[in-house]
Protein backbone atom coordinates (compact mmCIF):
# COMPACT_ATOMS: atom_id res chain seq x y z
CA UNK A 1 0.00 0.00 0.00
CA UNK A 2 0.83 3.98 -0.88
CA UNK A 3 0.81 5.90 2.44
CA UNK A 4 2.13 9.34 2.76
CA UNK A 5 3.01 10.12 6.42
CA UNK A 6 2.41 13.50 7.44
CA UNK A 7 4.54 15.32 10.26
CA UNK A 8 3.16 18.51 11.58
CA UNK A 9 5.66 20.69 13.80
CA UNK A 10 5.16 19.25 17.36
CA UNK A 11 7.82 17.85 19.99
CA UNK A 12 6.03 14.33 19.48
CA UNK A 13 7.16 13.65 15.63
CA UNK A 14 10.17 11.66 17.29
CA UNK A 15 7.59 9.30 18.18
CA UNK A 16 6.80 9.17 14.22
CA UNK A 17 10.28 7.64 13.30
CA UNK A 18 9.16 4.60 15.14
CA UNK A 19 5.60 4.63 13.35
CA UNK A 20 7.42 4.93 9.60
CA UNK A 21 9.80 1.60 10.65
CA UNK A 22 6.48 -0.04 11.19
CA UNK A 23 4.64 0.45 8.54
CA UNK A 24 7.81 0.00 6.41
CA UNK A 25 8.70 -3.21 7.62
CA UNK A 26 5.07 -4.26 7.33
CA UNK A 27 5.42 -3.91 3.59
CA UNK A 28 4.45 -0.42 2.64
CA UNK A 29 5.72 2.23 0.56
CA UNK A 30 6.15 5.43 2.70
CA UNK A 31 6.79 8.52 1.56
CA UNK A 32 7.17 11.20 4.13
CA UNK A 33 5.90 14.98 3.52
CA UNK A 34 6.95 17.00 6.56
CA UNK A 35 5.68 20.27 7.42
CA UNK A 36 8.76 23.49 7.17
CA UNK A 37 8.69 24.10 10.60
CA UNK A 38 8.78 19.99 11.85
CA UNK A 39 12.24 20.11 10.41
CA UNK A 40 13.54 21.89 13.44
CA UNK A 41 12.49 18.68 15.33
CA UNK A 42 13.51 15.58 13.34
CA UNK A 43 15.21 16.47 9.72
CA UNK A 44 14.66 15.76 6.64
CA UNK A 45 18.03 12.89 5.93
CA UNK A 46 16.16 11.00 8.98
CA UNK A 47 12.80 10.61 7.35
CA UNK A 48 14.70 9.98 3.60
CA UNK A 49 16.90 7.40 5.10
CA UNK A 50 14.15 5.51 7.40
CA UNK A 51 11.55 5.72 4.38
CA UNK A 52 14.15 5.24 1.07
CA UNK A 53 12.13 7.62 -0.23
CA UNK A 54 12.73 11.40 -1.32
CA UNK A 55 11.64 14.45 1.21
CA UNK A 56 9.98 17.63 0.26
CA UNK A 57 7.72 20.26 2.18
CA UNK A 58 7.58 22.44 -0.93
CA UNK A 59 5.30 22.10 -3.78
CA UNK A 60 8.01 23.63 -6.09
CA UNK A 61 10.64 20.67 -5.68
CA UNK A 62 10.38 18.45 -8.55
CA UNK A 63 7.60 20.41 -10.06
CA UNK A 64 7.49 18.30 -13.27
CA UNK A 65 5.84 15.61 -11.00
CA UNK A 66 2.87 18.17 -9.89
CA UNK A 67 3.70 16.27 -6.59
CA UNK A 68 1.13 18.68 -5.06
CA UNK A 69 -1.38 16.63 -7.07
CA UNK A 70 0.04 13.09 -7.30
CA UNK A 71 0.77 12.43 -4.16
CA UNK A 72 -2.86 12.69 -2.54
CA UNK A 73 -4.17 10.86 -5.72
CA UNK A 74 -1.94 7.93 -6.15
CA UNK A 75 -1.71 7.22 -2.07
CA UNK A 76 -4.55 4.50 0.03
CA UNK A 77 -4.16 6.33 3.30
CA UNK A 78 -3.14 9.84 4.27
CA UNK A 79 -1.60 9.27 7.93
CA UNK A 80 -1.15 12.81 10.25
CA UNK A 81 1.21 12.23 13.61
CA UNK A 82 1.76 14.36 15.16
CA UNK A 83 -1.14 16.70 13.80
CA UNK A 84 -0.60 19.85 15.25
CA UNK A 85 -3.40 22.73 16.19
CA UNK A 86 -1.98 24.75 13.78
CA UNK A 87 -2.08 22.03 10.93
CA UNK A 88 -5.34 20.89 11.51
CA UNK A 89 -6.80 24.92 11.57
CA UNK A 90 -5.21 25.03 8.09
CA UNK A 91 -6.54 21.70 6.80
CA UNK A 92 -10.06 22.63 7.96
CA UNK A 93 -9.86 26.38 5.79
CA UNK A 94 -8.60 24.16 3.11
CA UNK A 95 -5.28 26.09 3.30
CA UNK A 96 -2.54 24.70 0.87
CA UNK A 97 0.69 27.24 1.81
CA UNK A 98 2.87 23.87 2.01
CA UNK A 99 3.24 20.27 0.10
CA UNK A 100 1.10 19.01 3.54
CA UNK A 101 -1.97 20.87 3.33
CA UNK A 102 -1.84 20.54 -1.01
CA UNK A 103 -1.49 16.66 -0.39
CA UNK A 104 -4.21 16.72 2.20
CA UNK A 105 -6.29 18.44 -0.44
CA UNK A 106 -5.69 16.81 -3.31
CA UNK A 107 -5.92 13.16 -1.52
CA UNK A 108 -9.27 10.98 -2.33
CA UNK A 109 -8.26 8.24 0.17
CA UNK A 110 -8.84 7.83 4.15
CA UNK A 111 -7.41 10.49 5.81
CA UNK A 112 -6.45 9.61 9.76
CA UNK A 113 -5.02 12.88 11.98
CA UNK A 114 -3.06 12.10 14.73
CA UNK A 115 -3.37 15.09 17.18
CA UNK A 116 -0.86 15.84 19.71
CA UNK A 117 -0.81 19.44 21.73
CA UNK A 118 -1.08 21.03 25.01
CA UNK A 119 -4.53 19.78 26.59
CA UNK A 120 -5.07 23.92 26.59
CA UNK A 121 -4.86 23.75 22.96
CA UNK A 122 -6.61 20.62 22.39
CA UNK A 123 -9.58 21.78 24.58
CA UNK A 124 -9.59 25.19 22.99
CA UNK A 125 -12.88 26.22 21.09
CA UNK A 126 -11.67 26.65 18.10
CA UNK A 127 -9.36 23.51 17.84
CA UNK A 128 -12.66 21.64 18.68
CA UNK A 129 -14.25 23.37 15.75
CA UNK A 130 -11.70 22.58 13.41
CA UNK A 131 -11.74 19.05 14.66
CA UNK A 132 -16.00 18.71 14.65
CA UNK A 133 -15.12 20.53 10.85
CA UNK A 134 -12.42 17.62 9.60
CA UNK A 135 -14.66 14.86 11.31
CA UNK A 136 -17.87 15.85 9.09
CA UNK A 137 -16.20 16.06 5.57
CA UNK A 138 -15.04 12.30 6.86
CA UNK A 139 -11.59 12.53 8.39
CA UNK A 140 -10.87 10.26 10.80
CA UNK A 141 -9.24 13.00 13.93
CA UNK A 142 -8.42 10.30 16.70
CA UNK A 143 -8.43 11.54 20.23
CA UNK A 144 -5.38 12.14 21.85
CA UNK A 145 -4.09 9.83 24.92
CA UNK A 146 -3.47 11.14 28.13
CA UNK A 147 -0.30 11.49 29.79
CA UNK A 148 3.59 13.16 30.16
CA UNK A 149 3.25 16.28 28.20
CA UNK A 150 6.55 18.29 27.73
CA UNK A 151 7.64 19.73 31.22
CA UNK A 152 5.93 19.03 33.85
CA UNK A 153 2.82 19.14 32.42
CA UNK A 154 0.33 16.13 32.11
CA UNK A 155 -3.70 15.62 30.73
CA UNK A 156 -5.18 14.96 27.09
CA UNK A 157 -3.20 15.89 24.31
CA UNK A 158 -0.46 13.20 24.42
CA UNK A 159 0.63 11.56 20.92
CA UNK A 160 -0.93 7.67 20.87
CA UNK A 161 2.16 5.21 20.79
CA UNK A 162 3.34 4.21 17.23
CA UNK A 163 2.58 0.83 17.70
CA UNK A 164 -1.33 1.75 18.15
CA UNK A 165 -1.16 4.14 15.17
CA UNK A 166 0.00 1.53 13.02
CA UNK A 167 -2.86 -0.91 14.11
CA UNK A 168 -5.20 2.07 13.39
CA UNK A 169 -3.39 2.55 10.04
CA UNK A 170 -3.69 -1.11 9.05
CA UNK A 171 -7.29 -1.23 10.31
CA UNK A 172 -8.79 1.79 8.07
CA UNK A 173 -6.19 0.42 5.43
CA UNK A 174 -8.14 -3.67 5.74
CA UNK A 175 -11.49 -1.24 4.73
CA UNK A 176 -10.60 -0.22 1.65
CA UNK A 177 -13.15 2.16 -0.23
CA UNK A 178 -15.16 2.03 4.05
CA UNK A 179 -12.52 3.79 5.10
CA UNK A 180 -13.79 7.09 3.56
CA UNK A 181 -16.23 7.20 5.67
CA UNK A 182 -15.95 5.75 8.61
CA UNK A 183 -19.29 4.32 9.91
CA UNK A 184 -19.67 5.05 12.97
CA UNK A 185 -18.61 8.55 12.99
CA UNK A 186 -20.08 10.92 15.78
CA UNK A 187 -21.20 7.56 17.82
CA UNK A 188 -20.48 6.97 21.30
CA UNK A 189 -19.50 3.41 22.30
CA UNK A 190 -18.63 1.68 25.11
CA UNK A 191 -16.06 -1.30 25.84
CA UNK A 192 -15.15 -3.65 28.18
CA UNK A 193 -11.81 -5.49 28.56
CA UNK A 194 -9.78 -8.02 30.61
CA UNK A 195 -10.46 -9.73 33.89
CA UNK A 196 -12.07 -8.58 37.31
CA UNK A 197 -9.95 -9.13 40.37
CA UNK A 198 -12.08 -10.24 43.43
CA UNK A 199 -9.70 -10.25 46.51
CA UNK A 200 -9.38 -12.46 49.29
CA UNK A 201 -6.90 -10.06 51.06
CA UNK A 202 -4.06 -7.98 50.44
CA UNK A 203 -1.99 -10.63 48.58
CA UNK A 204 -4.61 -12.53 46.99
CA UNK A 205 -6.98 -12.47 44.52
CA UNK A 206 -9.62 -14.65 42.87
CA UNK A 207 -9.80 -14.19 38.91
CA UNK A 208 -9.66 -15.64 35.30
CA UNK A 209 -7.23 -16.13 32.24
CA UNK A 210 -8.70 -12.97 30.31
CA UNK A 211 -5.82 -10.66 28.71
CA UNK A 212 -8.20 -8.06 27.01
CA UNK A 213 -7.05 -8.48 24.15
CA UNK A 214 -10.29 -8.96 22.07
CA UNK A 215 -11.41 -5.73 23.47
CA UNK A 216 -8.84 -3.71 22.65
CA UNK A 217 -8.82 -5.33 19.72
CA UNK A 218 -12.76 -3.68 19.32
CA UNK A 219 -11.48 -0.68 20.98
CA UNK A 220 -8.97 0.02 18.63
CA UNK A 221 -11.33 -1.04 15.39
CA UNK A 222 -14.11 1.27 16.84
CA UNK A 223 -11.72 4.38 17.07
CA UNK A 224 -10.53 3.53 13.17
CA UNK A 225 -14.14 4.02 12.48
CA UNK A 226 -14.47 7.12 13.77
CA UNK A 227 -16.33 6.67 17.10
CA UNK A 228 -15.76 8.49 20.14
CA UNK A 229 -14.28 5.14 22.75
CA UNK A 230 -14.55 4.56 26.55
CA UNK A 231 -12.64 1.38 27.19
CA UNK A 232 -13.06 -0.01 30.67
CA UNK A 233 -10.34 -2.24 31.56
CA UNK A 234 -9.60 -4.42 34.00
CA UNK A 235 -5.92 -6.12 34.80
CA UNK A 236 -4.89 -5.79 31.33
CA UNK A 237 -1.13 -5.09 30.62
CA UNK A 238 -1.74 -3.63 27.37
CA UNK A 239 -1.10 -0.13 25.54
CA UNK A 240 -4.14 1.93 25.13
CA UNK A 241 -5.54 1.85 21.84
CA UNK A 242 -5.31 4.98 19.45
CA UNK A 243 -8.46 7.29 19.86
CA UNK A 244 -9.91 6.16 23.24
CA UNK A 245 -10.45 6.87 26.61
CA UNK A 246 -9.48 4.51 29.00
CA UNK A 247 -10.99 3.48 32.20
CA UNK A 248 -9.00 1.32 34.64
CA UNK A 249 -10.48 -0.65 37.53
CA UNK A 250 -9.61 -3.89 38.90
CA UNK A 251 -13.25 -5.83 40.77
CA UNK A 252 -16.29 -6.71 38.98
CA UNK A 253 -18.09 -3.73 41.25
CA UNK A 254 -15.65 -1.25 40.19
CA UNK A 255 -16.61 -2.35 36.31
CA UNK A 256 -20.18 -2.23 36.95
CA UNK A 257 -20.00 1.95 38.39
CA UNK A 258 -17.63 2.74 35.71
CA UNK A 259 -19.48 0.94 32.53
CA UNK A 260 -22.85 2.21 33.70
CA UNK A 261 -21.45 5.71 34.07
CA UNK A 262 -20.14 5.53 30.62
CA UNK A 263 -23.20 4.00 29.03
CA UNK A 264 -25.17 6.75 30.17
CA UNK A 265 -24.54 8.72 26.91
CA UNK A 266 -23.38 5.66 24.77
CA UNK A 267 -24.70 4.15 21.43
CA UNK A 268 -23.56 0.65 21.75
CA UNK A 269 -21.91 -0.99 24.88
CA UNK A 270 -20.39 -4.28 24.00
CA UNK A 271 -19.37 -6.25 27.01
CA UNK A 272 -15.84 -7.96 25.95
CA UNK A 273 -14.34 -8.06 29.77
CA UNK A 274 -14.71 -11.22 31.52
CA UNK A 275 -16.23 -10.63 34.77
CA UNK A 276 -16.47 -12.63 37.97
CA UNK A 277 -19.74 -13.93 38.98
CA UNK A 278 -18.74 -14.13 42.15
CA UNK A 279 -16.44 -12.68 45.09
CA UNK A 280 -15.52 -13.47 48.16
CA UNK A 281 -18.18 -12.76 50.87
CA UNK A 282 -15.40 -11.12 53.33
CA UNK A 283 -12.11 -9.81 52.63
CA UNK A 284 -9.25 -10.26 55.27
CA UNK A 285 -7.60 -7.12 56.12
CA UNK A 286 -4.22 -9.12 56.30
CA UNK A 287 -2.57 -11.56 54.67
CA UNK A 288 -4.65 -14.91 55.38
CA UNK A 289 -1.66 -16.64 57.00
CA UNK A 290 -1.15 -21.07 57.01
CA UNK A 291 -2.12 -22.36 60.23
CA UNK A 292 -1.01 -26.02 59.55
CA UNK A 293 -4.69 -26.79 58.76
CA UNK A 294 -7.00 -26.17 55.79
CA UNK A 295 -8.32 -22.94 56.05
CA UNK A 296 -12.47 -22.29 56.26
CA UNK A 297 -14.23 -22.90 53.06
CA UNK A 298 -14.55 -19.37 51.32
CA UNK A 299 -18.08 -17.86 51.55
CA UNK A 300 -18.87 -16.10 48.00
CA UNK A 301 -21.65 -13.75 47.12
CA UNK A 302 -23.28 -12.90 43.81
CA UNK A 303 -21.48 -9.72 42.12
CA UNK A 304 -24.22 -7.53 39.66
CA UNK A 305 -24.88 -8.69 36.56
CA UNK A 306 -23.80 -5.56 34.25
CA UNK A 307 -24.94 -6.83 30.83
CA UNK A 308 -28.35 -7.87 32.13
CA UNK A 309 -28.79 -4.21 34.00
CA UNK A 310 -27.70 -2.63 30.88
CA UNK A 311 -30.21 -4.68 28.64
CA UNK A 312 -33.10 -3.95 30.93
CA UNK A 313 -32.70 -0.38 31.74
CA UNK A 314 -31.13 0.44 28.20
CA UNK A 315 -29.97 3.95 29.57
CA UNK A 316 -30.17 5.18 25.88
CA UNK A 317 -33.27 5.14 23.95
CA UNK A 318 -31.73 2.50 20.48
CA UNK A 319 -28.71 1.52 22.67
CA UNK A 320 -26.89 -1.48 21.03
CA UNK A 321 -26.28 -4.25 23.79
CA UNK A 322 -23.64 -6.75 23.09
CA UNK A 323 -22.32 -9.24 25.01
CA UNK A 324 -19.65 -12.47 25.50
CA UNK A 325 -20.21 -15.85 26.14
CA UNK A 326 -16.95 -17.64 26.84
CA UNK A 327 -17.89 -21.57 27.20
CA UNK A 328 -16.25 -24.86 27.64
CA UNK A 329 -18.81 -27.30 26.12
CA UNK A 330 -22.42 -27.18 24.01
CA UNK A 331 -21.52 -23.66 22.64
CA UNK A 332 -24.29 -22.87 21.17
CA UNK A 333 -27.02 -24.35 23.34
CA UNK A 334 -25.36 -22.54 26.28
CA UNK A 335 -24.69 -18.93 23.88
CA UNK A 336 -28.48 -19.19 23.07
CA UNK A 337 -29.53 -19.88 26.83
CA UNK A 338 -27.60 -16.72 27.77
CA UNK A 339 -28.81 -14.19 25.05
CA UNK A 340 -32.57 -15.05 26.65
CA UNK A 341 -31.48 -14.48 29.91
CA UNK A 342 -29.50 -11.66 29.51
CA UNK A 343 -32.03 -9.63 26.59
CA UNK A 344 -29.10 -8.33 25.22
CA UNK A 345 -29.10 -7.52 20.66
CA UNK A 346 -26.20 -9.62 20.18
CA UNK A 347 -24.20 -12.20 22.23
CA UNK A 348 -20.74 -13.22 20.99
CA UNK A 349 -19.79 -17.03 22.12
CA UNK A 350 -17.36 -19.08 21.64
CA UNK A 351 -15.15 -21.83 23.18
CA UNK A 352 -12.62 -20.70 25.95
CA UNK A 353 -9.72 -23.15 27.91
CA UNK A 354 -6.79 -25.34 26.56
CA UNK A 355 -5.13 -22.65 25.11
CA UNK A 356 -8.32 -20.86 22.73
CA UNK A 357 -9.43 -17.30 23.17
CA UNK A 358 -8.24 -16.20 26.70
CA UNK A 359 -4.32 -14.88 25.70
CA UNK A 360 -4.19 -15.67 21.99
CA UNK A 361 -4.21 -13.34 19.35
CA UNK A 362 -6.62 -15.41 17.79
CA UNK A 363 -10.61 -16.14 18.21
CA UNK A 364 -13.15 -18.12 16.90
CA UNK A 365 -17.13 -17.06 17.43
CA UNK A 366 -20.78 -17.42 16.59
CA UNK A 367 -22.53 -14.12 16.66
CA UNK A 368 -26.20 -14.79 18.32
CA UNK A 369 -28.72 -12.10 17.37
CA UNK A 370 -32.01 -11.75 18.98
CA UNK A 371 -33.75 -12.15 16.14
CA UNK A 372 -32.64 -15.55 15.89
CA UNK A 373 -29.50 -15.03 12.85
CA UNK A 374 -26.11 -16.18 13.50
CA UNK A 375 -23.14 -15.66 11.91
CA UNK A 376 -20.08 -17.68 12.11
CA UNK A 377 -16.66 -16.33 12.23
CA UNK A 378 -13.93 -18.81 11.57
CA UNK A 379 -10.59 -18.64 13.85
CA UNK A 380 -8.48 -15.61 12.51
CA UNK A 381 -7.45 -12.71 14.22
CA UNK A 382 -9.09 -10.90 17.13
CA UNK A 383 -9.10 -7.98 15.36
CA UNK A 384 -11.26 -9.28 12.32
CA UNK A 385 -13.92 -10.17 14.63
CA UNK A 386 -14.02 -7.00 16.29
CA UNK A 387 -14.79 -5.38 12.52
CA UNK A 388 -17.26 -8.42 12.13
CA UNK A 389 -19.25 -7.07 15.20
CA UNK A 390 -18.90 -3.79 14.45
CA UNK A 391 -20.64 -4.27 11.22
CA UNK A 392 -23.35 -5.72 13.00
CA UNK A 393 -23.94 -2.90 15.41
CA UNK A 394 -23.53 -0.58 12.63
CA UNK A 395 -26.24 -2.30 10.63
CA UNK A 396 -28.75 -1.69 14.03
CA UNK A 397 -27.48 1.70 14.74
CA UNK A 398 -28.05 3.08 11.18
Amino acid sequence: MRIILGVGAGIAAYKSCELLRLLTESGHRVRVVPTPDSLRFVGEATWAALSGEPVSTSAWDDVHEVPHVRLGQGADLVLVAPATADLMARAAAGMSADLLTAVLLTARCPVVFAPAMHTEMWDHPATRANVATLRSRGILVLDPASGRLTGPDTGPGRLPEPAELFRVAERVLARGVAGLAPDLAGQRVVVSAGGTREELDPVRFLGNWSSGRQGYALASAAAARGARVTLVAANTSLADPAGARVVQVISARQMHDAVLAAAADADAVVMAAAVADYRPETRSDSKIKKAGALPAPVALTENPDILRELSVKRPRPGQVIVGFGAETSDVLANGQAKLAAKGCDLLVVNQVGDGLAFGTSDNEAVILAEDGTQTHVPRGPKEVLADIIWDLVASRLG
